[in-house]
């Protein structure tokens, strides 16, 4: 789509602006908005008055806002962030920064909120600015990856100063005009949000389509004019009659030799939850971690990780919290991984997980869960016929992870192209859709 430019543009001389329309006003943030008001305005408000809280975890990558908790503000009117209907709210902790955690505050209890003290709190100055195209202008890539630069502190507790937005230079538009461009952001951008919904829903209904392709194949074999018989077993049901229903114990062991040697490393990171693949090695891990060889299956441990088992097709280390998993033959490793990442038996191991911090899978339970047995043979064909298919599903999901990725990028390019002028949207916006921003 092609749309419109403004028909005259001055330069700003600000680098992330470049030209902008002659009639937008260069300034910074703080001369058109107040930042983290006082507490003083609610001073007169009784002790016993109910308000909303918002904690990290309540404020979406999205702009979205769970309001379902409440507290006392005698509870919170010391050591949270005060904010109420109409401010705008920017996480400044990384990563929630980068991630674009953020909203515009509405639907507040009494209209009052507090919440953590990662937020900077923006109120919009009347007749200056326009809380919804500020709310654009702070999701928008240019101001997160200039915030992201300035950032401050070490590891996970790095933060975007206040200072850096209240100083941040911007173009501002009169009043109407934000109005009209914070429109066309939402309905333009609700309509990449919605293909997106539907790349991410075919995406879910892939993966429950290969992990239905998987379960049936490890435990009901290809043929399907096979006789059948009951396994005794309530999570297999039944199974071809040429199988045998063994503990796990009596077709594999646990590799624990100890090896330090780094030349290969493989840590949880690295293998793709669900479909088995290594996405990348050079593990960042201190310590000794498993030998491996060729054949041999690592199968995370800790309860977040138990649908990655990867195959190995090489010696080498894992490192990090794996199970280390050896078949001899004749029964083939490659049926056990997809065994292993069939969602039944996950949910078997998920189920028997014990510690507290960091629940991870028993061996003693994995080595002694009944598992449905095929004859190698029968293994072989079983792992090469869901390599196939299931390549043929990895194809589409990548396909729909790129196509996710695309229309993101249009989504940052439209916001970046409108918040700065580059294309002109007061002809693309009805004055009712305008005023209603």
């Amino acid at each position: 789509m092609s749309l419109p430019a403004y028909p005259a543009y001055r330069e700003s001389g600000v680098p992330w602006l470049g030209r902008v329309p002659a009639h937008w006003n260069l300034t910074r943030l703080r001369f058109i908005a107040h930042f983290n008001p006082s507490k003083s305005e609610i001073g007169s408000l009784p002790p016993e008055t109910e308000v909303s809280f918002l904690p990290m975890d309540a404020i979406g990558d999205d702009g979205s806002l769970r309001l379902d908790a409440t507290r006392p503000l005698s509870a919170v009117e010391q050591g949270y962030t005060y904010f109420r209907d109409g401010d705008l709210l920017i996480a400044k902790i990384t990563p929630c920064f980068e991630n674009g955690k953020g909203a515009l505050a509405a639907g507040l209890l009494g209209g009052i909120g507090f919440g953590t003290t990662e937020l900077i709190v923006v109120r919009p100055l009347p007749g200056r600015a326009v809380a919804a195209y500020l709310q654009w202008l702070f999701v928008g890539p240019d101001f997160r990856n200039a915030g992201t630069a300035a950032m401050y502190g070490a590891g996970g507790q790095k933060r975007v100063p206040d200072e850096f937005v209240r100083n941040f230079v911007v173009a501002v538009p009169p009043p109407a005009e934000q109005r009209a461009i914070a429109a066309f952001l939402d309905r333009e951008c609700g309509k990449i949000d919605a293909l997106v919904a539907e790349q991410e829903r075919l995406i879910a209904l892939l993966k429950e389509k290969r992990q239905a392709v998987i379960s049936h194949a490890v435990t009901k074999g290809l043929d399907p004019s096979a006789p059948m018989k009951d396994s005794g077993v309530a999570w297999i049901g039944q199974v071809p009659a040429g199988w045998a229903v063994l503990p796990f114990k009596r077709v594999a062991r646990l590799v624990t030799e100890r090896a330090a040697d780094r030349s290969f490393a493989v840590g949880l990171e690295h293998v793709e939850s669900w479909s088995g693949r290594l996405i990348e090695t050079e593990a960042d891990f201190e310590g000794e971690g498993i030998s491996f060889r060729a054949g041999d299956i690592l199968f995370g441990k800790l309860r977040p990780y138990l649908a990655k088992a990867w195959l190995a097709d090489r010696p080498g280390e894992a490192v990090g919290d794996f199970h280390v998993i050896r078949v001899p033959a004749p029964n083939r490793p490659e049926f056990f991984q997809r065994l292993l990442l069939s969602s039944e038996v996950i949910l078997l191991i998920d189920g028997s997980t014990y510690g507290v911090k960091m629940p991870r899978a028993s061996w003693e339970f994995i080595r002694n869960l009944p598992i449905p047995l095929p004859p190698p043979a029968e293994q072989r064909a079983i792992a090469a016929f869901l390599d196939r298919e299931c390549a043929k599903i990895d194809t589409l999901i990548s396909e729909s992870e790129r196509a996710i990725a695309l229309l993101k990028e249009r989504r940052a390019a439209l916001i970046s192209a409108a918040v700065t002028g580059k294309i002109d949207v007061r002809g693309l916006v009805p004055a009712e859709e305008a005023a209603a921003a």
